[in-house]
């Protein structure tokens, strides 16, 4: 299996330095590749239930990305073999006036995962600085505060025995384009496509500086971003799958001691 490291964010990232089309965890023809991705959907599924059986440790899956990286795309296909009762999934949206009256951070704590639970969030805390910096509602200070509160806040997660895993889907302007254009075309897909889709994508290259800040500031070893080449919708799917099934591995997990009092015991 090649390594993560060359994705896994350091003090010297430069998110330029990732090409948005490679695709290294690709390997042999589409039908190995499809082979591969539904065994490490059936082992996740597995690790998951050891994840539930032992009912103390939890996983949370940070998905962040421009518009069409494939958020959707790599939950459904990720997770197709997962039991729903294991695992939610929560979408953040623009904040709505209950969440503003709130400190940014408080719809987030209310949707942490449960003990035994893997919890994915299509977008997360970092829409709350990434999109208030390019629209020039904070200042660089704010930022600064907001990505030091962001750390202690994953800080607490992990001390209370929440995994987190961090991937930041990165495509290109040019697949951007395509993608965007296919919701346009295609009569299926045409409800996806938001006329402020456009407005965002002239902004391209101060996302781009703002996630490249938000990477390098908020990486640590207690939650590591990973940058996923993301132009390949099975590229993104395979290497994210990989991530997750080796950090749960990692984790050792084991099935709780059974009940002294089962042995022998006979169902009538």
């Amino acid at each position: 299996m090649p390594s993560f490291k060359k994705y896994r964010v350091g003090k010297k990232f430069k998110l330029a330095d990732v090409d948005p089309g490679e695709s290294p965890f690709l390997e042999g023809d589409e039908a190995s590749q499809g082979a591969q991705l539904d065994a490490l959907a059936e082992e996740l599924d597995e690790l998951q239930n050891l994840l539930h059986a032992e009912g103390r440790r939890k996983l949370l899956l940070v998905l962040q990305g421009m518009d069409t990286s494939g958020k959707d795309g790599t939950i459904r296909w990720v997770f197709s073999r997962t039991s729903p009762l294991g695992v939610r999934v929560n979408a953040f949206k623009a904040p709505n006036d209950n969440e503003r009256a709130h400190d940014y951070l408080w719809r987030c704590h209310a949707v942490v995962p449960r003990s035994g639970e893997i919890m994915v969030w299509n977008r997360s805390h970092y829409e709350d600085v990434l999109v208030p910096w390019v629209e020039g509602w904070i200042d660089e200070d704010e930022v600064r505060r907001r990505y030091a509160q962001i750390q202690d806040f994953e800080r607490l997660l992990v001390e209370t025995g929440t995994t987190v895993v961090k991937c930041m889907l990165h495509i290109s302007k040019k697949e951007q384009r395509e993608r965007l254009q296919a919701r346009i075309d295609e009569p299926d897909k045409r409800w996806k496509f938001q006329m402020d889709d456009l407005q965002v994508r002239e902004k391209w290259d101060a996302y781009q500086r703002a996630y490249e800040q938000a990477l390098c500031s908020t990486s640590s070893s207690h939650a590591p971003w990973h940058v996923i080449p993301a132009d390949s919708k099975r590229h993104r799917n395979l290497m994210i799958a990989q991530l997750l099934v080796s950090t749960l591995r990692d984790m050792k997990l084991a099935l709780p001691p059974a009940d002294p009092s089962l042995k022998g015991l006979v169902v009538k």
